[in-house]
This record gives structure tokens, sequence and C-alpha cells, in this order.
């Protein structure tokens, strides 16, 4: 019985394709909208509220060179943290989970897709901000 209740949403995800759609960065750069208040990316990306975003996939926390990052992401920067897809999937889904005292004021995408979608058009961009 479980099997096939597991079976019958396997299926479901596969006809709807929203379980198992591969990230769009195309629809991952309109999410980014969401982001552009406080971040920048590409190759004339500036400090705003918050840091830029270039390179971040794959970074070490607060590796952007004259940013005042909060506390939190300083000790985890001193743990040694990366900024690896699930790491940023779990940041972005709710920022307050991995830096409970961080200054990102951002109740997060909770959407699965939109996160996949986003971190995909992120991972695009190399640290100096030129594209992959």
């Amino acid at each position: 019985m479980i099997r096939a209740v597991f079976v019958s949403a396997l299926l479901l995800a596969a006809a709807t394709g929203s379980a198992l759609a591969d990230p769009d960065v195309a629809k991952g750069e309109t999410v980014f909208k969401k982001c552009m208040a406080c971040h920048a990316i590409g190759p004339d990306a500036k400090v705003k509220v918050g840091p830029p975003l270039n390179g971040i996939v794959g970074a070490k926390w607060a590796h952007f060179e004259g940013y005042a990052y909060s506390q939190d992401i300083k000790d985890g920067a001193a743990a040694g943290k990366v900024w690896d897809e699930a790491t940023l999937d779990n940041y972005i889904t709710n920022p307050k989970v991995l830096a409970p005292k961080g200054k990102m004021a951002f109740a997060g995408v909770k959407n699965d897709d939109e996160r996949k979608d986003l971190i995909a058009f992120l991972a695009q961009f190399n640290a100096d901000g030129s594209k992959k």
C-alpha cells in the first residue's frame, strides 16, 4: 500500500513536472528581481544593502571584501562554511535559520522550484561578474 502511494506520488509529480523539473535560469532571473533591492550581480555589481552575489555558489561565507557582514555570517566563515547549493537553498528559504542575528531582512522564497531556478541563475556568474 505504501509503495503504491509512493509510486502514485512520483507519477503525479512527473505528470505535473513540478518535483522533477530542471532548474530554469530564465525563471531564476525573474525570481532574482525579489533580491535586487538589496543585491546586485554581474560585471558592474556594487554593494547595496547587501553584498554583490557574483560567484556566490561555491564561495566561502563572507567572501566579499569590504562588506560589513553580520557576526553570524562571519562566524560561519571562520568555521569554513561554503555557500553550496544546499546551503543556499536553506538560506534562501528562510535566512534566519542559518543566521538568526543576520542583517538579511527577507522572509525568504518558499517555492522550491523558484529557489532552484534562482540558484541556477546565480551559479552562472563568476566572482568577477562574468558569465561562465
